[in-house]
């Protein structure tokens, strides 16, 4: 049985991340794990909520609001319980309470997959999709990971990403290897190439062959012109609402468009779930 991960902050609690995690956990028997990462440095109040009308801090308005936290946390756990109870899954609930990014990090290494809501900062403060904190794990993860958007919205259709570099035939594998129920949605290989170049698939015979055995129904689209535009394009127009598998997020990777830029278009542009995998 797989071991899927589904990363919280109980003080934002994401109703999308978990109701993302549990249809994939449902529907491929796997084991649900919810990490809800406390970190000792994360608040929901800020300094200047603690000054006392003398000046100074206020022990008492601390312990308030550490109360407080310490209830939404409590009552986001659970959610989360109640709900895998309710679907019938197999669950554990861990309260981490290591640094935010370090906890997560070594929870991936011992993970098939890791379900992850594309908003996560665990801080304060607002920030745009992706945030520095999805950047960071998508960076030094150990397991592939499924970005979710922040509402949730149930996928119909897969769009596997081919550059044909080794990393995007990798994110599929991967895929196909973790979430094998999913296949039964319809899939489409998409590919980009530059203008100029022929309309066939990168390793068009070797790429076809390993799909026969893995996706044996998958449609095939190439397009022409850059990938950072016509694949969010092309997305954008798709029927139905899918979920996207791509490869190589690693900084410093090289690879003709599966960047790290790739990703973050994909998430600042579409709220659809993205599942990222790199080798």
């Amino acid at each position: 049985m797989k071991k899927i991960i589904a990363a919280f902050d109980g003080l934002k609690f994401s109703k999308a991340t978990r109701d993302y995690a549990i249809q994939i956990a449902r529907e491929n028997s796997a084991h649900l794990v919810g990490v809800f990462l406390d970190d000792p440095l994360y608040h929901s109040y800020k300094v200047y909520d603690l000054i006392s009308e003398e000046g100074g801090i206020s022990d008492a308005k601390q312990k308030k609001f550490l109360e407080i936290d310490a209830r939404a946390r409590d009552a986001a756990a659970a959610d989360f319980e109640a709900a895998c109870q309710k679907a019938g899954l197999q669950f554990s609930v861990r309260r981490n309470k290591d640094i935010a990014t370090q906890g997560l990090l070594q929870e991936s290494i011992y993970a098939d997959m890791l379900i992850i809501c594309s908003n996560e900062t665990f801080t304060h403060y607002e920030e745009k999709i992706p945030t520095r904190f999805i950047r960071d794990i998508l960076s030094e993860v150990q397991c592939p990971v499924l970005v979710v958007p922040p509402h949730y919205k149930p996928f119909n259709k897969l769009v596997l990403l081919f550059d044909g570099e080794p990393s995007s035939v990798y994110a599929i594998k991967m895929f196909s290897y973790m979430l094998p129920a999913l296949k039964e949605h319809p899939s489409e290989v998409l590919s980009v190439k530059p203008m100029g170049q022929s309309m066939h698939l990168p390793d068009n015979k070797l790429m076809k062959e390993f799909m026969k055995r893995h996706f044996p129904k998958a449609a095939y689209k190439v397009l022409k012109g850059l990938p950072e535009t016509e694949i969010v394009n092309f997305l954008k127009a798709s029927k139905g609402f899918p979920l996207v598998v791509l490869g190589a997020y690693r900084r410093g990777m090289v690879s003709r468009w599966f960047r790290a830029s790739m990703a973050d278009v994909l998430m600042r542009e579409l709220k659809m779930p993205v599942f990222i995998a790199h080798n």
